[in-house]
């Protein structure tokens, strides 16, 4: 059985992302945890009523938004409804 509830497509970092990991010399690789757990719907750092409502969104299609904390950031991991691409990206870029 697959413990992904669904597929995320391409992986896009946004700019920040990428001045983050440089800060901390660090690579892509730190970020495979949160995408794991983006993709089996242990949604991080969010409000309950967020949470339920990726829940739904894993069955209709709509946006899936987590949100984990790296280096004391933010960050925010969005799979978009028709599951083409999901970018992480700071709060500060949405």
């Amino acid at each position: 059985m697959n413990k992904y509830k669904f597929p995320v497509g391409r992986i896009v970092l946004t700019e920040g992302i990428h001045e983050l990991l440089a800060e901390h010399e660090d690579d892509i690789s730190i970020l495979d945890p949160f995408l794991t757990r983006h993709q089996i719907g242990s949604w991080g750092d969010l409000e309950e009523e967020d949470k339920a409502e990726n829940d739904l969104a894993v069955e209709n299609g709509s946006r899936i938004l987590s949100a984990y904390h790296l280096y004391g950031q933010k960050i925010w991991i969005i799979t978009e409804w028709d599951r083409s691409v999901t970018t992480v990206l700071l709060p500060s870029e949405y």
